[in-house]
């Protein structure tokens, strides 16, 4: 019988807690039970496992990320809407970093929700990238190249990669004003 009070959103919302603050690999279905103060077989009321919780983080993660960067776009256009997306992406990646880890993998092809998700921040991204007026092979190099900044100078800034005196907000703009320019010049 489900426990009162425990439900799978607060099951997803504490482990992404414990995933943010201790890391991925300290979510586990024991640690999880501890800080919700019940027993670990509670918890298959809710969820199938550790691999479905993953796998319900990694749903809330993308739609937390979709919804983060659909707000930033709003109203921009080109160059303006990549950077304003480019930093909500880095926002996000600060915000929920263990979170963020289950975000990055491309979805298993039979689960309909994440694949759905998923390619609505890729649509997201297609719209933006129609004002370069680039070609459809152009474009999917574009969004890997721009995936790859993004993902690179986070997983960086997570691992304490960068200690050289110059501000990484800097850098991170300049990075990103560098690939938009290599755009406007195809």
């Amino acid at each position: 019988m489900p426990r009162v009070g425990l439900d799978l959103n607060r099951i997803i919302k504490t482990a992404i807690e414990i995933a943010d603050n201790e890391g991925i690999e300290a979510v586990t279905l024991a640690t999880l039970a501890r800080r919700l103060s019940v027993k670990s077989p509670s918890l298959f009321n809710h969820i199938n496992g550790l691999s479905s919780l993953k796998r319900e983080m990694s749903l809330y993660g993308l739609n937390l990320l979709f919804d983060k960067l659909k707000c930033a776009k709003q109203d921009k256009q080109s160059n303006d809407a990549m950077v304003a997306i480019a930093n909500a992406y880095i926002e996000f990646t600060r915000e929920h970093p263990g979170l963020y880890e289950l975000t990055i993998k491309a979805p298993e092809e039979n689960d309909q929700e994440i694949e759905e998700i998923s390619n609505g921040i890729i649509k997201l991204i297609i719209d933006v990238l129609g004002d370069f007026q680039l070609d459809e092979e152009a474009i999917i190099h574009t969004i890997r190249g721009f995936r790859s900044i993004l993902h690179g100078f986070a997983s960086l800034e997570q691992k304490g990669a960068f200690g050289m005196p110059i501000s990484t907000e800097e850098s991170f703009h300049f990075i990103i004003k560098s690939f938009l320019a290599t755009l406007k010049s195809k």
